[in-house]
């Protein structure tokens, strides 16, 4: 089990003494968004003029990136952000990730992981998966990191914006009963997709409700 946290609407937590190191917890939504726009649009300009692949290899190994990065999403927020919490460290390291976003789901920010971990892991991927993919990486990464940053987008308007009256409004619903109701279900933000697959929306699991 994870611990258990009481959400505040209000406030925020400081994680590190060292003034630099908590800068580095926090960022603005938009840099982020931005920095990710910008590395996907100059590997797919890469992609365009140093290889050979054709438009729809292009767009069709997009699309298995974005849709990778859906899969991703899901198993890093159900097993590494919510992750069983059975000694001191890991309480510590699971309360620094994630279990602080559920105590202040509205402090702004915190809603995204620092752009320089997120640029470093980016880069380390693109090379990791420039030897087993070769240049489909150019074309795959793209799609994965727009997964990454509409998941950012998604998951700062539902946590910062009230809930729109059309179609998308489920987003806010599913990531509402995540945090203020059973925060051992519907670990998917950016689309239940995986939920449903595993089996972890909420109809099945709120018989037994658990804490975060």
């Amino acid at each position: 089990m994870t611990k258990e946290v009481t959400p505040k609407n209000k406030g925020t937590q400081k994680l590190f003494q060292n003034p630099v190191l908590e800068k580095l917890t926090r960022t603005h939504i938009a840099i982020p968004l931005s920095i990710f726009s910008v590395y996907s649009i100059g590997l797919l300009i890469w992609s365009a003029t140093h290889t050979n692949l054709s438009v729809a290899t292009t767009v069709g190994m997009f699309l298995v990136g974005f849709i990778a990065f859906t899969w991703v999403e899901y198993v890093t927020h159900r097993y590494v952000f919510h992750m069983k919490t059975y000694s001191e460290l890991r309480a510590k390291l699971q309360y620094t990730i994630h279990g602080v976003h559920h105590e202040f789901p509205k402090d702004k920010d915190r809603l995204a992981m620092p752009p320089l971990l997120s640029v470093t892991i980016a880069t380390i991927l693109l090379l990791l998966f420039r030897l087993v993919m070769g240049d489909f990486v150019f074309s795959f990464l793209p799609g994965f990191l727009v997964g990454y940053a509409a998941y950012l987008a998604i998951h700062y308007m539902v946590h910062a914006f009230a809930p729109p009256k059309n179609v998308f409004k489920f987003l806010w619903v599913n990531h509402g009963i995540h945090h203020y109701k059973n925060g051992e279900t519907i670990f998917g933000v950016s689309s239940p997709l995986w939920d449903y697959i595993y089996g972890t929306m909420k109809e099945k699991n709120l018989g037994v409700k658990h804490h975060h």
